[in-house]
């Protein structure tokens, strides 16, 4: 395990990605693409390092080789294959043996900006896809893979080998690498306070009073570009 693994792992997992993406609106910071959801309703929440992968249009370039499946091959146990497809639904860019492929190697989960296919699959081996639709079309003829391990772009959202992903039923939020830190404090502090709310809720506190109390509103403003 390294120190990712060890020292900010744990401290992601217990936090939600709306107090990530709160995180990262204080601290003007772009991370929260929209639309992206898990693909059946077991898919379990994901946290780790990405891995990316680029598709375009094929055309007379031939592929070289089968899409993602260096992705997976370069990828750590608990990275994130994520995807970016362009947001294209028309044909898939992830499926059942990618997503084997994937579990094999201990990857945690993939994000797709495009659509996936093969979900029965997915769920059977418990593996996480969270994608902006199903398809059953496939990609062969249809896009080729540019590029492993680099600089892409998912729902207007900057992505880098290593960002950070966390995807739940809410959504999926990127933590640029080099800001984990200021994110990580930042988030917990909200989560720590919005704690606090729901426990004087469950105590029978108005409503008026707690958001008075909290100053929920003005959370945010402190930072916010």
């Amino acid at each position: 395990m390294d120190e990712f693994d060890t020292k900010y792992r744990p401290r992601l997992e217990k936090l939600d990605t709306t107090a990530v993406s709160d995180a990262l609106d204080k601290l003007g910071l772009k991370g929260s693409p929209n639309g992206i959801r898990p693909m059946f309703d077991a898919a379990a929440p994901i946290v780790g390092r990405a891995v990316t992968v680029k598709l375009i249009a094929a055309g007379v370039t031939k592929a070289q080789r089968h899409a993602c499946i260096q992705a997976i091959h370069v990828g750590r146990a608990g990275d994130v294959v994520v995807v970016d497809a362009g947001g294209r639904l028309d044909t898939n860019c992830w499926g059942g043996i990618t997503a084997t492929a994937a579990k094999m190697k201990g990857i945690a989960g993939v994000v797709a900006d495009g659509a996936c296919r093969d979900l029965d699959e997915c769920v059977a081996m418990g593996f996480p896809v969270y994608a902006r639709s199903p398809v059953v079309v496939t990609a062969r003829g249809r896009t080729i893979e540019e590029s492993t391990n680099a600089m892409i772009e998912v729902g207007g959202i900057q992505v880098r080998p290593d960002d950070i992903v966390m995807a739940n039923r809410s959504g999926v939020v990127f933590i640029p690498q080099e800001h984990l830190d200021e994110v990580l404090t930042v988030a917990e502090a909200i989560k720590a306070k919005e704690d606090a709310m729901i426990a004087d809720l469950k105590a029978g506190i108005d409503v008026l009073t707690v958001d008075k109390k909290y100053a929920y509103e003005q959370m945010l403003e402190s930072g916010r570009k």
